[in-house]
């Protein structure tokens, strides 16, 4: 089995990072396998690099280390990554 490692970098306070995590969790736990993927949270407040590269595109939901959505987080596009980076 192969693990989907994503990434989802934003901030507190933060209603798209809010909503991008509502669907990140909702796609996830829609999978077959919902072990297959992991899940890790960034913020910018505590990454000085993230705020600087990424401060004007939050949410970014980055899927096995490359940039898979910025801003608003398109579920079925997600899933359909998450298919194919777990099969």
């Amino acid at each position: 089995m192969t693990i989907a490692r994503l990434t989802l970098i934003g901030k507190p306070e933060c209603h798209l990072c809010d909503d991008a995590r509502a669907t990140v969790a909702s796609v996830i736990g829609e999978l077959d396998d919902p072990a297959s993927v992991t899940l890790e949270e960034l913020s910018i407040l505590e990454d000085a690099a993230l705020a600087e590269k990424y401060w004007d595109e939050i949410p970014v939901l980055m899927l096995n280390g490359v940039v898979h959505n910025i801003w608003r987080i398109d579920p079925v596009r997600l899933r359909a990554a998450l298919q194919e980076a777990t099969a």
